[in-house]
């Protein structure tokens, strides 16, 4: 079931997409970067570029996906948001985004208290986690979360 990574262009996004690249997954990142864009694309995955404070931009990205990986690192790095300056109305518009796209599992990879999303799954790891990429593997490989 596709999965859709947003800041898939920071550390742990890096290393998340990594974990969970192989052939039978569909994956989908949200990216800020334009040479980042052009190389994900370059190795198949299907990409967004857009600015991550942009509700309307990450609902559309996340449509008909199953799991969404919101990386809170995108909410608070350095790169220009043009909507949205306050990480914690990014976070919510990424939680509302979800909700309307019709995503049915949210992974929150962030170390601060996500907003409450309206899913039917959520779970959030820690990004300072050891075993982060391990982590979030299985919570998209699982059956069910709660």
């Amino acid at each position: 079931m596709p999965v859709i990574i947003v800041g898939a262009d920071t550390t742990p996004g890096t290393a998340i997409l990594e974990g969970l690249a192989e052939p039978n997954r569909e994956i989908r990142v949200f990216v800020s970067d334009e040479q980042t864009a052009t190389s994900m694309k370059a190795r198949g995955f299907k990409v967004a570029l857009g600015d991550v404070s942009d509700e309307s931009h990450i609902e559309a990205a996340a449509t008909r996906c199953f799991t969404a990986i919101l990386i809170g690192q995108a909410a608070t790095d350095a790169r220009e948001r043009a909507f949205i300056d306050q990480p914690k109305e990014i976070l919510e518009a990424w939680s509302r985004a979800s909700s309307s796209s019709g995503v049915t599992r949210v992974i929150w990879v962030t170390n601060e208290e996500p907003p409450k999303t309206e899913t039917k799954e959520v779970a959030t790891v820690d990004p300072g986690d050891l075993k982060l990429v391990e982590t979030v593997i299985q919570l998209d490989d699982a059956q069910e979360i709660s």
